[in-house]
C-alpha cells in the first residue's frame, strides 16, 4: 500500500530552508526522495494533517525539532551487522592495527551505539582493547544518550548472537551483557575506551587522526556533493595506511579520492595509500 503523500516537493524545499536558517541543520543535500519519505512518515506518526501544521510545530517548538532531526537522520543499526564485514575486520584489519602503540578508531554516525560496542568486543577478543580509543559520533544527541546507557532490548539478542557467531566470535555472546526483564545492559568495561560526542559530518571539521574510520549506511542519504565533502573529511582524519570502512551500498570508487585508496577486500574496506 502506498502511503499518502502529505508534503509536496516544493514544501520540502521550504522546510529544508527554514530548518537551516532557524536551527543550522543543513538537509539541503540529503537525497530528496529519502527526505520526503521520512517527512511523510513523521506526519503520519505524529498525526499532522497538513504541511502547515508540521512546519508550525518544527519552527516554534525546539523540543519537537529534536524529534524531527532524529526521525530524519535515524539509522537502522544492529550489533555485528553484516557479520562478514566484522569477520574481515577481525581477521585482516585488526592484526595490522595491532602494530600501533595506540589505536584510534572513529565510528561515524554511530546512532545508538551497537556498532561501537561490537568494535569494543572485537578489540577485546583480539587482545588490543587496552591500547585503543573508540570515538562514536552522531548528529543526534538523544541516540548518543542511548549509546551511553548501553541498554538494548532483549528481543534483539537472538539476532545479535547469530551475527556475533557468524563474525567469528570467540566467546559466549551472553558473557558481554546482563539480562534484566525485557532489556539487557552491556558490560561497563565495553565503555571504558568509548568516547561519545555529537558531530555533524556535513559541517563539522576533523577532530583527531585515526587508523580506522567506520561509517556504514550513513552516506546513502547524502547526494554526491555532500558525499565528496564527507570523504574529504575522512581523508583529512585518516593516517597514511589507515583504513576506511563503508556500508554495502557505498563506495569510494567514483569519488575524487579513489586514486589515494586501494580496496582491501570485497567488504567495502579501503586502505589509504602512503603519500610522500
Amino acid at each position: 500500500m502506498l502511503e499518502p503523500s502529505i508534503v509536496k516537493d516544493e514544501e520540502v524545499e521550504y522546510l529544508i530552508k527554514d530548518v537551516h536558517e532557524l536551527y543550522g541543520y543543513d538537509f539541503s543535500q540529503y537525497s530528496r526522495a529519502s527526505f520526503k519519505r521520512r517527512i511523510n512518515r513523521i506526519c503520519l506518526i505524529d498525526r499532522f494533517t497538513s504541511y502547515a501544521e508540521l512546519r508550525y510545530t518544527v519552527m516554534n517548538d525546539p523540543e519537537y525539532l529534536k524529534r524531527f532531526v532524529e526521525e530524519i537522520t535515524v539509522n537502522v543499526t544492529e550489533m555485528f551487522r553484516d557479520p562478514s564485514f566484522f569477520k574481515a575486520l577481525r581477521e585482516d584489519i585488526l592484526p595490522q592495527l595491532g602494530t600501533y602503540p595506540l589505536i584510534r578508531i572513529w565510528v561515524a554516525g554511530c546512532s545508538t551505539g551497537e556498532e561501537a560496542y561490537s568494535i569494543a568486543i572485537l578489540l577485546k577478543e583480539a587482545g588490543l582493547y587496552h591500547k585503543c580509543l573508540i570515538y562514536g559520533t552522531d548528529i543526534n544527541p538523544s541516540v548518543l544518550e542511548k549509546a551511553r546507557a548501553g541498554v538494548f532490548p532483549i528481543q534483539q539478542m537472538k539476532l545479535y548472537t547469530e551475527n556475533y557467531i557468524l563474525s567469528g566470535g570467540k566467546k559466549e555472546f551472553s558473557d558481554y551483557y546482563t539480562a534484566n526483564y525485557d532489556s539487557v545492559r552491556f558490560d561497563s568495561s565495553l565503555k571504558e575506551k568509548l568516547i561519545l560526542s555529537t558531530h555533524n559530518l556535513v559541517s563539522d571539521s576533523s577532530f583527531n587522526s585515526f587508523q580506522l574510520i567506520i561509517c556504514r549506511n550513513v552516506l546513502i542519504y547524502f547526494d554526491k556533493t555532500l558525499q565528496e565533502r564527507v570523504f574529504k573529511l575522512f581523508d583529512e582524519s585518516l593516517e597514511n595506511l589507515g583504513y576506511l570502512a563503508l556500508g554495502s551500498k557505498e563506495t569510494l570508487r567514483f569519488s575524487n579520492l579513489d586514486k589515494n585508496y586501494n580496496q582491501v577486500d570485497d567488504q567495502k574496506i579501503w586502505k589509504k595509500v602512503e603519500h610522500h
